[in-house]
C-alpha cells in the first residue's frame, strides 16, 4: 500500500483530544484500587503541565456496574450521568475527562442514544429537573484520561528519569498493553485507533523507549465483564479468559502489563495472585509475577517518582523487577509507610514480594 493510502486510512481512526480546561470524573474501581493513580493523574496535569483541571466532589458513581448487570435501568442512568454534565456546566466546563473505561464507554452511549434519538434528551432534562432542579449543556468531548496522559506523551518523555530501558543492557523493556473493551470495542470513532488498531497505550510506551510485544491473544478480554464476576458461580470465566491471555503472552517474556481500563488492571493484577494459589502457576520470568500497571503508575516512574508514593505496592504482583530493570533506586523500608510515618500491616502472600 502506497504511503499517502496508509495515512489516510490511519486519519479516519484519530480523535480530537482537548488541550487544557478538563472536567475530572473519578471512577470507583480505581478509586478503591489505585488511588494513587488518580491522584498523580491530577498531579501531573496541575504541577507538571500546567493544566487546568477541576475535580467536583459532588459527582457520584456513574452506576455502570449496575446498569451493565441489569440492575439499573437505562433512564436512570441518563439523569446521573446528566447530573454529571450539570455539574461541568456550573463550573463553565464543556470537556469532560473521565478516569473509568466502563464510565467512558456509557457516556459515549447515551450521547449517541441523544443524537439519534432528542427524545431521550429532553425526557433525560426533565427527569434531571424534577429530581435536582439542574439544567445541564451536553459536552463538547467526552475523553478518557489514558486519551490524555497519549496526548502529552512527548511531554512526558521530555522530563522522564527513567526510559522503559534495561539500564545495564541498554535494551528496550518489552511491555505488553491491554486496551479495555469499553474503551475501543463499543464506539470504536471515540478511541485513539479505534477497535482493530487502539494505539493509546501504544504511543506512550513507544514514546517512553519501550518495545510492544505483540501476541496472539493481544485483543482478547481480560474477562471482567461484569455478569462473569458479579455472578460468584460464574467467576471461572472471569478467571479463565485473564489465564488465557497469561499463557498467550508467557513465552514473550514481558516485564509489564499496562492497562487503560481499571477492572482490567485490577483483574489481571489479582488473578495472578489466585492463580498461583490454586495450581503454583506464574507466567513471569524466574518464577515471578508480570507487574500489571496502570498507565499513571508507568508514566510516573518514568518521570521519576517514589514508587510508594503512586502505591505500587498495592498491587498483589510487585514490581520490584520491573524497577530494578529500569535503574529505580527505591527504600524497601518505605514501602509500607503512611504519610505520617506509621508501618501498616505487611501482606504475605504477594507476587515477589
Amino acid at each position: 500500500m502506497k504511503l499517502e493510502g496508509k495515512k489516510r486510512i490511519w486519519s479516519e481512526f484519530q480523535k480530537e483530544i482537548p488541550d487544557d480546561h478538563f472536567f475530572y470524573v473519578r471512577s470507583c474501581i480505581r478509586q478503591s484500587f489505585f488511588p494513587g493513580s488518580e491522584q498523580f493523574f491530577l498531579k501531573v496535569l496541575k504541577e507538571d503541565l500546567g493544566k487546568d483541571i477541576f475535580e467536583d466532589p459532588n459527582h457520584t458513581t456513574c452506576t455502570g456496574i449496575g446498569y451493565h448487570g441489569d440492575v439499573v435501568q437505562f433512564d436512570t442512568i441518563q439523569t446521573v450521568v446528566a447530573r454529571h454534565f450539570a455539574l461541568a456546566t456550573e463550573h463553565g466546563y464543556k470537556d469532560v475527562v473521565i478516569s473509568c473505561v466502563t464510565s467512558f464507554g456509557i457516556y459515549e452511549e447515551i450521547i449517541e442514544t441523544w443524537k439519534h434519538y432528542p427524545e431521550t434528551l429532553e425526557k433525560t432534562r426533565e427527569n434531571l429537573y424534577k429530581a435536582t432542579g439542574r439544567v445541564f449543556d451536553v459536552p463538547d468531548s467526552i475523553t478518557h484520561s489514558s486519551d490524555i496522559i497519549y496526548k502529552f506523551k512527548d511531554e512526558i518523555a521530555a522530563k522522564a528519569k527513567f526510559p522503559l530501558i534495561d539500564h545495564v543492557t541498554g535494551e528496550p523493556l518489552r511491555i505488553v498493553e491491554h486496551i479495555g473493551c469499553h474503551y475501543s470495542k463499543m464506539f470504536p470513532k471515540y478511541g485513539v485507533g479505534g477497535a482493530e488498531f487502539p494505539h493509546v497505550l501504544i504511543g506512550m510506551i513507544e514514546a517512553w523507549g519501550g518495545e510492544v510485544i505483540d501476541y496472539p491473544e493481544r485483543r482478547h478480554c481480560c474477562g471482567f465483564g461484569f455478569r462473569q464476576y458479579i455472578v460468584q458461580a460464574n467467576r471461572g470465566y472471569s478467571l479463565s479468559n485473564s489465564r488465557k491471555k497469561f499463557v498467550s503472552m508467557q513465552p514473550y517474556k514481558p516485564e509489564a502489563i499496562i492497562a487503560n481500563c481499571p477492572g482490567c488492571t485490577m483483574f489481571m493484577d489479582k488473578w495472578q495472585y489466585t492463580i498461583k494459589e490454586m495450581d503454583g502457576m506464574t507466567y513471569g520470568q524466574h518464577g515471578q509475577g508480570i507487574p500489571v500497571l496502570t498507565y499513571e503508575e508507568l508514566a510516573g516512574i518514568v518521570m521519576g517518582y517514589n514508587p510508594w508514593d503512586l502505591g505500587l505496592q498495592y498491587h498483589n504482583v510487585q514490581s520490584e523487577p520491573l524497577l530494578d530493570k529500569m535503574g529505580i533506586k527505591y527504600d524497601q523500608e518505605e514501602k509500607y509507610l503512611t504519610k505520617d510515618g506509621k508501618k501498616l500491616p505487611v501482606p504475605k502472600d504477594l507476587i515477589n514480594a
